[in-house]
């Protein structure tokens, strides 16, 4: 029993897992959220000198079509309701990138009206410190990120309501 031929050159055995996650890991839609310089690196990472399309990440302006969400900037407590709104609006799975000090952790921003860390209301995937980050960080998170991604179990099964997904350390 089992395969007495080999299968040729042309055919390769994978898992749906592995597929289904480089698929998403190598097509990454982020919605950007720019409050503040911090946006200026992100416009700059997306231009021809650092080209994100060659990483098959393409901006979307629209929460609908966007898997990854990028904050860029300083959070206000009046701005936080609306990316709320727009990051539930994204469909699963779903990342956050927290781009920026402030968006990390507040920046030089101790003040009420200021957010500590973007961490303190969405899950944050992946964390590009800096005041204001280069667009070489926001490309070492982004990387950092399909790499995560590339770890999930059971992420297409998550997909059509079989079980949860997994993040392997």
């Amino acid at each position: 029993m089992g395969v007495e031929q080999t299968l040729g050159n042309n055919v390769i055995t994978t898992t749906l897992d592995k597929v289904v996650n480089w698929s998403r890991a190598k097509s990454l839609w982020p919605m950007t959220f720019g409050l503040a310089c911090c946006a200026i690196e992100m416009m700059a990472a997306g231009a021809a000198r650092f080209d994100l399309d060659r990483m098959g990440v393409l901006f979307r302006a629209s929460p609908r079509q966007a898997d990854l969400i990028i904050i860029a900037g300083t959070v206000t407590k009046k701005m936080l309701p609306v990316i709320k709104v727009v990051y539930e609006q994204m469909p699963e799975p779903k990342y956050v990138v927290a781009m920026g000090a402030c968006a990390c952790s507040g920046g030089v921003f101790d003040t009420y009206s200021v957010v500590q860390g973007i961490d303190e209301e969405l899950p944050v995937d992946v964390y590009v410190p800096g005041c204001p980050p280069r667009p070489e960080g926001l490309l070492y998170g982004l990387q950092k990120l399909q790499e995560k991604i590339m770890r999930e179990k059971n992420s297409f099964g998550a997909a059509i309501g079989v079980g949860d997904r997994v993040i392997e350390a």
